[in-house]
């Protein structure tokens, strides 16, 4: 049985129902803003929602981190118990370029920063795009990439020596760097050839005894230890993990807040689980693998584990925390100020609260605490490969088992309460969509212009009627024309395109609601497509087919079924720089672990289980003409087949719960077999049946919807 803690000075309550949730809002503004809180109370709570409007304050231009901010991003208000304060955290900003990117002159930060890396005798200093858990998206305060180098892809790392700058980028963001980049830096492009990673770079320019530099808290163990190996193979001196970050001095007082938002329970009927019994199963694994206990630093892993939720990184709905589990006790490190009440009432006797800043002191006395001197081996911690070096550092090595995290793994596989909540949630975000479109459609044809930004805040719009709406899963990629080739484009003002009638226009979009994380892509056209636009777009469409119908034994990984939609392609010659498919969290980060559909090798070693919920998403895109892109979330369920070839190996397949029809008008039958056609029909049917009855109030969305959803 799990070993119960009190929460340090509260009362032994029992554990109260969801009371204090986020309300997350995008706003929009004109250049000269200010912040007016607007509250309401929730409908089903004593709480109130702070909604952040913006109005006129200055007429001068704001400025941040160095550059000319003209909008603010889109931010997530929340809800919190009467009279408490709220603050509010501008994240950064840039100007757009005519592509909706900028290019910021990063000569005088680099400068600053190769004169602090002369006084740390640093010759070559790295800049990861994560932050100290190693998160994807990062809070505004993290973005230190960004600020050295002006490029806001999601991956990426900036490496500077004395006299070079070097910008490693995968395929999804080749377009993007590439405008963003100022003259004083070179894009590395991954996976192009005679082009090397970036820590194969970084090793040959430590070439004649020079010292490279990290902050040891960005960087996970594993990626030290071969980075380190790889330095020492080609000459270098050493890799020194500093406990200072050289960018965070470059930038100053100007770099923004950590957030200190309230942090809320999320209740059963959404989570399916009670934390209580989440921590009991670990407990069970941790006695399983005679382990003293894990390390948690994934922040998902841990508001999945103690079924909480945040708001300190945009759209990701999570908060800044540690987290220890042993077999008898869990802490959990966070910052004092976001613990509320309720939280208190959530956490009960189950959980010790400690606070965030004291997270590597505490660990490390730990660590030294519970070593046995009579011992023949030391008792080890489970340790994530995505916990960082600071971390191992504060343990001590040799007392780490490195490991996959227990619970990326349990996550992973949704149970039956989280299923449905991604079934429901998908049909009413699949209503929005429809209802977006048929607007969208209305108001080109009618030849009113909207540009790419106005067309994201009415879809946005859309998806805040919709019940359990908490906000957007991510920046809505509303993409016009060659726009849509660049494959995480976000339109900003003032240069976001209008949108073409006559063009390709591709929108990715997802929202967050309680019961579950969406992620959609839909590309479409309003005029006469081309003939390479519809054979693209089907050669696209044939492969998302087949990815979804396919049936494979248990042990199947996503590596081997990532050419299931790329054959058609390839067939023709052509492919897509991204992968596959991404696994996706119940509301939670867009973008979850450890399952994944993709060329990556580390996809292999990943088995897909029942439970997983991945996206489908194979695309097409020709640099400065257009973009495609058809992405589907899928799950994994029981296959129905005729016969069992083995007992202790079923067969699975992928159940897809997103309900937005397919264009009809760029697809191209003659390119479609019988049985493709067949799955048309049969998934047009079934958006239709779910999806109309809750659009008797919008007849422009159900005529649009029956025209697409028509069968061949």
């Amino acid at each position: 049985m799990f070993c119960r803690f009190r929460l340090p000075g509260a009362a032994a309550l029992p554990i109260s129902p969801l009371s204090c949730a986020i309300a997350a809002r995008r706003t929009r503004a004109t250049p000269a803003s200010r912040h007016v809180y607007h509250y309401r109370q929730h409908p089903h709570s004593s709480v109130f929602v702070a909604r952040v409007h913006i109005s006129q304050l200055h007429s001068q231009d704001i400025h941040h981190s160095q550059r000319l901010i003209h909008e603010p991003r889109p931010t997530w208000g929340f809800e919190f118990p009467a009279n408490r304060a709220v603050k509010y955290y501008p994240p950064q900003r840039r100007v757009s370029t005519a592509a909706g990117f900028a290019m910021v002159n990063t000569t005088e930060k680099l400068a600053a920063l190769r004169a602090l890396m002369k006084e740390h005798n640093i010759d070559i200093y790295i800049v990861p795009s994560e932050d100290a858990h190693q998160s994807e998206y990062t809070s505004p305060c993290d973005a230190r990439r960004e600020f050295i180098s002006g490029f806001t892809g999601s991956a990426g790392w900036a490496l500077i020596t004395q006299d070079k700058a070097a910008l490693s980028t995968d395929g999804r963001y080749f377009n993007q760097a590439a405008q963003q980049l100022d003259d004083n830096w070179t894009l590395l492009k991954q996976g192009m050839p005679d082009v090397p990673s970036w820590s194969d770079w970084v090793a040959e320019q430590s070439a004649g005894g020079k010292t490279v530099g990290v902050d040891a808290s960005l960087i996970t163990y594993s990626f030290a230890k071969s980075l380190e190996k790889k330095i020492q193979k080609k000459g270098g001196k050493e890799l020194v993990g500093m406990t200072t970050n050289l960018i965070d001095q470059v930038w100053g007082k100007d770099r923004p807040s950590r957030p200190s938002e309230p942090v809320f329970a999320l209740g059963k009927q959404f989570a399916g689980k009670d934390f209580v019994e989440k921590l009991e199963d670990l407990s069970k694994v941790l006695q399983k693998q005679k382990s003293h206990g894990v390390v948690l630093s994934g922040l998902d892993e841990i508001m999945w584990l103690f079924n909480i939720r945040g708001s300190d990184i945009p759209f990701n709905p999570v908060c800044f925390c540690y987290a220890v589990v042993t077999p008898n006790n869990a802490t959990l490190y966070i910052n004092p100020e976001q613990v509320t009440e309720d939280l208190k009432q959530h956490f009960c006797s189950h959980v010790d609260v400690a606070d965030y800043e004291t997270y590597l002191t505490s660990i490390a006395a730990l660590s030294e605490a519970t070593v046995d001197e009579n011992a023949a081996e030391p008792q080890k911690f489970l340790f994530p490969s995505n916990a960082s070096w600071a971390l191992a550092k504060a343990i001590g090595e040799n007392r780490l088992e490195e490991a996959r995290s227990p619970v990326t793994t349990a996550k992973a596989i949704k149970n039956e309460t989280e299923l449905e909540g991604m079934r429901k949630c998908h049909i009413r975000d699949g209503v929005a969509l429809i209802e977006y479109f048929a607007w969208l459609e209305e108001q080109l044809l009618a030849g009113v212009g909207l540009d790419e930004v106005d067309a994201a805040d009415k879809l946005e719009e859309y998806r805040k009627t919709k019940e359990h709406f908490v906000g957007l899963s991510f920046n809505t990629i509303s993409s016009t024309g060659p726009n849509a080739a660049v494959i995480h484009y976000h339109p900003e003002r003032p240069t976001a395109a209008k949108i073409d009638p006559a063009a390709i226009y591709l929108c990715d979009s997802g929202a967050q609601y309680y019961d579950g994380t969406t992620d959609t892509t839909r590309t479409l056209h309003f005029g006469t497509p081309t003939a390479m636009e519809k054979k693209s777009y089907t050669l696209v469409l044939k492969g998302n087919i087949a990815l979804a119908r396919i049936v494979f034994p248990k042990g199947i990984s996503g590596y081997q079924l990532d050419c299931i939609a790329r054959q058609f392609l390839w067939a023709q010659g052509l492919d897509y720089r991204h992968g596959t498919g991404h696994g996706v969290g119940s509301f939670l980060n867009v973008h979850e672990g450890p399952q994944g559909i993709g060329t990556r090798i580390q996809l292999s070693e990943v088995a897909l289980e029942l439970g997983n919920v991945l996206s489908n998403e194979p695309g097409y895109y020709e640099d400065e003409k257009f973009g495609i892109r058809i992405e589907n979330i899928i799950l994994v369920v029981p296959a129905k087949t005729e016969h069992k070839f083995d007992e202790n190996k079923p067969f699975w397949g992928f159940e897809t719960v997103t309900m937005v029809p397919m264009c009809r008008k760029l697809i191209d039958t003659t390119l479609l077999t019988p049985d493709e056609i067949a799955y048309i029909n049969a998934y047009h049917a079934e958006v239709w049946e779910k999806t109309s009855p809750l659009l008797a109030h919008d007849e422009r969305a159900l005529k649009w919807l029956k025209r697409e959803t028509e069968p061949y």
